[in-house]
């Protein structure tokens, strides 16, 4: 970034609205090393996602059949908020689902979300989000394309100590983990969306959400194996 751009946050007393869009514009400069994507960082997103995973899967506070019921689990680690008055959210991670035809859970498709304020302060600490999609329309929102939780489909924060019943009619659970726990998050308006990009570096081709996740097209990466054991060893149908 040039010596001009800092030149000018002596002009923020002056006039605010460039401040905002300068220091807006710096944030993200500094964050897109951390975005630009490569495959190892893919599979390190994927190892972070087992360990979320496996510490909601390990909360007694979550109700176990509300995973039970689930068609798609999605984990979200590492979700954080940049930009300053003009900024917003982003992160991504993978969403496996059951194959109808074995009862198992399939490779990870990777996504993209944005536009989550739960819990998220410029500056601030990442935080890990788990979304459990518990119905065919809210599987068939996300895998068509770009998804507007609450809008697309119905989504609500998770129950924590109840029956998944509790909550029932909702295509989308929505919890995030703070200091250890999860718990039940509001995250109507966040957007989801398929990173295609990559999708095609994990499985060295374009291939699409539906056909990692339904149509079981592609083996499950080393680094996602974890994650798609700890959910086949608790909650495969046979």
């Amino acid at each position: 970034m040039s010596t001009s751009v800092f030149a000018r946050f002596g002009t923020c007393i002056r006039k605010k609205s460039m401040c905002i869009w300068l220091v807006s514009m710096f944030v993200i400069a500094l964050a897109l090393p951390v975005w630009a994507g490569s495959k190892e960082k893919d599979e390190e997103t994927l190892k972070n996602a087992t360990n979320v995973l496996q510490k909601m899967l390990a909360d007694q506070n979550i109700p176990s059949d509300v995973i039970a019921k689930a068609d798609c689990v999605m984990v979200l680690p590492n979700v954080k908020k940049f930009g300053f008055g003009v900024g917003g959210s982003g992160g991504r991670g993978p969403m496996v689902c059951r194959i109808n035809s074995t009862g198992r859970w399939s490779a990870p498709a990777m996504y993209t979300v944005g536009g989550v304020s739960a819990g998220l302060q410029v500056g601030g600490s990442s935080s890990d989000y788990v979304l459990l999609i518990m119905s065919e329309k809210g599987v068939n929102a996300v895998l068509n394309g770009k998804t507007e939780l609450g809008r697309d489909a119905t989504a609500a924060a998770g129950p924590s100590g109840a029956s998944a019943a509790a909550v029932s009619g909702n295509d989308i659970l929505t919890y995030k983990q703070a200091k250890g726990l999860f718990a039940g998050v509001s995250m109507g308006g966040a957007s989801l969306e398929p990173d295609n990009d990559a999708n095609q570096r994990l499985y060295g081709r374009s291939i699409t959400a539906q056909e990692i996740v339904q149509a079981n097209a592609v083996p499950t990466p080393v680094a996602a194996r974890g994650m798609v054991s700890l959910l086949d060893s608790k909650y495969a149908k046979n």
